[in-house]
């Protein structure tokens, strides 16, 4: 299925945590750049994100700010420029959001807003009807072609093609209806098969001993990859059953756990975790982290979204693709942005030695498929009272204003009662308690009330 909403990068709402960095980060592109964006991060995603592209732990946090603030630029352009809108991509380090224009007239709208301009023939809509017109033929593709997906920095279709296919993927391009200027094809060594059958950390089993990762946890359960089991089969280690399932085609899964077992909002960072905070989806050019309970925990960026790929049984689209490593045994376990899930492993060549590319289930579309409500949560409240400001306890509502509320996500601007007292919310947060130590990054005493 093909769903607009797939190529949004999206504001990534945080939350204060105890194991928290903060800063106040700026984009740079040019003199109308998005506002400060606040961004907190956990420590150890953060030091990981630095190994991997090779930074340090300040620029990581940095780049994540940057992130933060384009995907609320890229998120405006795409409703102002509407059909003229040619989809948008950050550089390598994510100092420069570039955003594809069909008129040229609209660059300057675009310069205005802190992105970089560039012209180009096909708009987002055009790129994700041609990936559409390559996802209807799915059931014809030649066994050389792997994949398909919508390339917004070539402006193209990108169909991937093994040794010796190059001629039939481009009859195969050509039988879909899409133009011949609107398709690149570019070689690959990519062998994609589901990623099953290997135990780790966040492991679950299923039926005799099939084991997947857990992807997140929901209210009742957790979602995982379709190809880990079918409808109806049992899992252990948590104890459950699969309430649905969709492989090829999608996929995702869902399994209702028995009773006794809770669901945390947290991420096995291998070792320690991280917190889930909502699922914001990210965009292409964005940093994530995957956790898989055979290679536990690795980072990268996204390539491209709506992307297709053919495995033996079949072809799954909509998909989320990046050059995070992942082997057998990872299938279903999560991928996260900052405290935002974005999917759940689906499949992928390579390895975490060599390297390789690896494929998602976006999380949203497991939620919408089953109605499901992602387990978020923010900061653990501290045992000891903070030495400055309100002290700990329960809400407690004045002046007409909502008491503050642990579970509720606030927004810059946002007005509670806490202990006597008026905050302000000065940033996106949930489970930040005011007046607890750190709280500043969060709230604004306004005093009695």
């Amino acid at each position: 299925m093909v769903n607009r909403s797939k190529l949004t990068t999206c504001l990534i709402a945080t939350a204060a945590v105890v194991a928290a960095m903060v800063i106040t980060s700026t984009a740079s592109a040019g003199s109308g750049a998005p506002a400060t964006v606040p961004v907190a991060a956990d420590r150890g995603m953060v030091e990981e994100l630095a190994r991997t592209l090779g930074v340090t732990p300040d620029q990581a946090l940095a780049r994540l700010g940057r992130q933060a603030a384009f995907a609320r630029t890229e998120e405006r352009l795409r409703h102002d420029l509407a059909d003229r809108f040619g989809g948008a991509y950050l550089n390598e380090d994510a100092s420069a959001l570039t955003v594809g224009v069909t008129n040229t007239a609209d660059s300057a709208r675009v310069r205005g807003a802190g992105a970089v301009p560039v012209k180009v023939d096909r708009s987002e809509d055009r790129l994700l009807a041609d990936t559409g017109r390559l996802t209807g033929h799915a059931a014809s593709a030649p066994r050389q072609v792997p994949g398909w997906y919508a390339d917004v920095r070539s402006n193209r279709v990108v169909v991937l093609y093994r040794d010796g296919g190059l001629a039939a993927a481009r009859v195969w391009a050509a039988t879909s209806g899409v133009a011949a200027d609107g398709v690149r094809f570019e070689s690959s060594v990519e062998q994609p098969r589901p990623l099953i059958d290997v135990i780790g950390g966040n492991a679950y089993y299923i039926g005799a001993g099939t084991r997947c990762s857990v992807g997140f946890a929901v209210t009742g359960g957790f979602v995982s990859a379709g190809h880990c089991g079918t409808t109806g089969a049992t899992t252990t280690q948590p104890s459950g059953t699969f309430a649905g399932s969709s492989f090829p085609g999608n996929d995702y899964s869902f399994v209702r756990t028995a009773a006794g077992n809770t669901s945390r909002a947290l991420v096995n960072r291998y070792p320690g975790t991280v917190p889930v905070a909502g699922s914001q989806a990210a965009g292409v050019g964005a940093t994530v982290c995957r956790s898989g309970s055979t290679t536990g925990w690795h980072c990268g960026t996204i390539n491209a979204l709506n992307a297709s790929v053919t495995y033996s049984q079949g072809t799954v689209s909509g998909l989320i693709r990046t050059n995070v490593c992942a082997e057998p045994g990872d299938s279903g376990g999560s991928l996260i942005a900052g405290d935002q899930a974005q999917g759940v492993t689906s499949g992928g060549s390579g390895d975490c030695t060599s390297g390789g590319t690896t494929y998602f289930q976006p999380v949203n579309e497991i939620l919408q498929a089953y109605g499901l409500t992602l387990t978020v949560s923010g900061t653990t409240p501290p045992t000891t009272s903070p030495t400055t400001g309100p002290t700990s306890g329960p809400p407690q509502g004045c002046g007409g204003l909502p008491a503050w509320s642990s579970s509720t996500a606030y927004a810059p601007g946002d007005d509670v009662s806490y202990n006597g007292h008026r905050w302000e919310s000065t940033w996106w947060s949930t489970g930040a308690e005011p007046g607890a130590p750190g709280s500043w990054a969060a709230w604004a005493d306004r005093g009695s009330c």
